[in-house]
C-alpha cells in the first residue's frame, strides 16, 4: 500500500556529483524522518543521511561536507545531493521512510527498491 520509488543512480567517475529522488506513493497520511542508506557488496547497510519533516538532518561523518539532503513534504520525495564522489561511495542507495497508514499515527518502516551508484577512480 506504500511505496517507495527511487531514481538517481548511475556510475559517474571520481569527483563527480549524482543526485537521487526517493518518492513515497500510496496510502500515505503521515511522514516521519526520511533518508538514505547505502550498502556495498559484502557489508552491511549503512546510514548515509536522515532527514526529519521539520528539516533537520543527520549525516555519516564519511560523507558530512559531500552529501546534502533535503525533502519535499508537499510531494513526500527525499533527495540526496551527493558531489565530491569517491571510489568507496560505490554501493546500492536505499531510501527509507517512517510512515504513518492512518490517524493511529503508528509508524512503521518502509524501504525503496534500490539504486545502484558506482564510483569509477
Amino acid at each position: 500500500q506504500v511505496q517507495l520509488v527511487e531514481s538517481g543512480g548511475g556510475l559517474v567517475q571520481a569527483g563527480g556529483s549524482l543526485r537521487l529522488s526517493c518518492a513515497a506513493s500510496g496510502r500515505i497520511f503521515s511522514i516521519n524522518t526520511m533518508g538514505w542508506y547505502r550498502q556495498a557488496p559484502g557489508k552491511q547497510r549503512d546510514l548515509v543521511a536522515t532527514i526529519t519533516s521539520g528539516g533537520s538532518s543527520n549525516y555519516a561523518d564519511s560523507v558530512k561536507g559531500r552529501f546534502t539532503i533535503s525533502r519535499d513534504n508537499a510531494n513526500n520525495t527525499v533527495y540526496l545531493q551527493m558531489r565530491s564522489l569517491k571510489p568507496e561511495d560505490t554501493a546500492v542507495y536505499y531510501c527509507n521512510a517512517r510512515i504513518s497508514t492512518d490517524w493511529t499515527l503508528r509508524f512503521q518502516n518502509y524501504w525503496g527498491q534500490g539504486t545502484q551508484v558506482t564510483v569509477s577512480s
